[in-house]
């Protein structure tokens, strides 16, 4: 039986409805691009600091080990993920630990990503 594949959007699933209960949160080991309003709900950063500078905000961060990179021409900045793979908020049993402060993309997923009302849905038993 083939499994939906994260780094590979063709393998994914049509969403429906309820498709999160039971998943390993395969959409969480895609890179996870935030903005600085999203980084002021995670309450990484003030919207002093952001206003100030988005580099210096950036620098903090990466040394911090919360971003891997900052694309300045855009205003994204990429989270760090455990063992490249896992977003940083997940904790031991795959849940998000910053639910309620997560970021915009989070929120709109799947509306929204790689591949727009598909999901990389896969049970934990499955996950390679």
């Amino acid at each position: 039986m083939n499994h939906p594949d994260p780094q590979r959007p063709a393998s994914w699933k049509s969403y429906k409805l309820g498709m999160c209960e039971g998943c390993w949160a395969g959409c969480c080991t895609l890179p996870l691009e935030v903005s600085a309003f999203d980084l002021i709900r995670l309450e990484l950063i003030t919207e002093d600091e952001a206003a100030a500078s988005l580099k210096k905000v950036a620098k903090r961060l990466m040394k911090e080990g919360f971003v891997r990179s900052y694309h300045s021409t855009q205003g994204i900045f990429i989270i760090e993920q455990r063992h490249g793979r896992d977003c940083i908020f997940l904790d031991k049993n795959r849940q998000c630990t910053v639910y309620e402060k997560r970021p915009e993309v989070c929120r709109t997923f799947p509306k929204i990503g790689p591949r727009p009302g598909f999901c990389p849905v896969g049970s934990k038993e499955n996950r390679k």
